[in-house]
């Protein structure tokens, strides 16, 4: 398919069009509508990687450090990404979530999400006991449990879409079908390789999450990070099953593990989800267990932060890649918080791929990371609750723009 590339230098070009980049062009239109802004993605379509395969929750803010990135982010792009989906007849639902706490070793860890919750602002947050845990959810098996009802789920694809069309309505151009090769930073902006032509902007912000280090490599001599990536994998229950499910339940992160462990998403069209784990991915687009890219999968083992990363993590991450294949270990994870679950509840669902940037230390980045080099700015690490934060991080990025560009 041959695409039309701009005859002349545009004013920003944004890579990637999941929500991130979508966001950001939105923002810097409403900011300013002469704007000449771009969006160069390499699919077909909006949100076909990250923001397409999540699991659509609009978090409240409670797991994040008070003062980072994502606590600020999250709580300001919550206001935002409602009003937008107000706005533009996307639904939402604000069904609520439990955080249950199933042995007395982990009330400890539940008390300090309380409080970094309320530190954040969460509206409403409150702790809560067995009986009323089990008022909101009765097959929830729990000793107490933080319930926050400002927490929901919407269709992210559909916020992207309409996210799109503002765009499109400024007079923003989306270039489709059409990836980006290399980045090369001059005096007077940057020229984009793609494998369509030459896109030249005065300023390149890179929102492309799964390859947004190799590209900041061309023009950002020391980023210090390596994107790798993680797949999540998830179940869907049964319609009887899902019976068993009316809000979002989630565990105690485990301080063993980096991530929140495998709980249970309602979603936006009344399915349920049972997942996610968290296992290396071979391949940056590596959805199914089969799918290897041998680029990758070398760029991973060679980079010094990875072998550090496994020295800390070794052996929760054997324990993740074992239940990925063996699906009683799965269910069991899961029985911990619905005892009621068995195997024949669950079929197989969907995956989603996380790009996690990584430290050369082996320590995973915790907050959002954006970098600014001449010419481009270079948002390396976004996981959630990037998607609830997308307008707000779209606006800080607009932010940083407008004080380095004249359009």
């Amino acid at each position: 398919m041959v695409v039309e590339l701009p005859k002349t230098q545009v004013d920003i070009a944004i890579i990637g069009a999941g929500i991130i980049g979508l966001a950001t062009g939105v923002k810097l239109l409403e900011k300013n509508p002469r704007l000449n802004v771009v969006i160069i993605e390499k699919e077909p379509s909006v949100a076909a990687h990250q923001t397409g395969h999540n699991s659509g929750v609009i978090h409240s803010g409670i797991y994040y450090r008070p003062g980072s990135l994502k606590a600020n982010n999250c709580r300001k792009g919550v206001s935002e990404l409602l009003s937008f989906c107000e706005t533009h007849d996307v639904p939402y639902d604000l069904c609520g979530k439990v955080i249950v706490a199933t042995e007395e070793k982990e009330l400890p860890r539940l008390l300090d999400l309380y409080e970094r919750g309320k530190s954040n602002g969460v509206p409403d947050l409150r702790l809560i006991n067995q009986v009323e845990l089990n008022e909101l959810e009765p097959h929830v098996r729990g000793i107490k449990a933080i319930h926050s009802p400002s927490t929901g789920v919407v269709d992210y694809t559909r916020v992207a879409e309409a996210m799109k069309n503002v765009i499109v309505s400024f007079g923003g151009q989306i270039l489709f079908n059409t990836k980006v090769i290399d980045l090369e930073g001059r005096s007077d902006g940057c020229i984009i390789q793609t494998d369509q032509g030459e896109v030249q902007a005065k300023l390149v912000v890179n929102c492309s999450g799964l390859y947004s280090d190799r590209i900041a490599a061309s023009v950002v001599e020391n980023a210090g990070i390596k994107i790798i990536p993680f797949r999540g994998e998830y179940y869907t229950l049964t319609k009887a099953a899902s019976e068993k499910v009316r809000t979002l339940i989630y565990p105690v992160p485990d301080p063993k593990f980096p991530f929140l462990g495998v709980h249970f998403t309602r979603g936006i069209d009344g399915e349920v989800e049972a997942g996610p784990n968290a296992v290396l991915a071979l391949a940056r687009e590596g959805y199914r267990k089969t799918d290897i890219n041998l680029k990758d999968l070398f760029d991973t083992l060679i980079y010094p932060g990875f072998w550090k990363l496994v020295g800390s993590y070794w052996k929760t991450g054997t324990a993740e890649q074992i239940r990925s294949f063996i699906k009683p270990l799965f269910v069991k994870a899961l029985q911990r918080i619905i005892p009621e679950i068995n195997s024949s509840d669950l079929q197989t669902g969907g995956a989603g791929i996380r790009a996690q940037a990584l430290l050369r230390n082996g320590k995973l980045v915790d907050d959002f990371f954006i970098v600014e080099s001449e010419n481009s700015i270079h948002v390396l690490n976004a996981p959630s609750p990037a998607a609830t934060a997308s307008l707000a991080i779209g606006e800080h990025i607009a932010d940083i723009a407008a004080k380095r560009f004249t359009a």
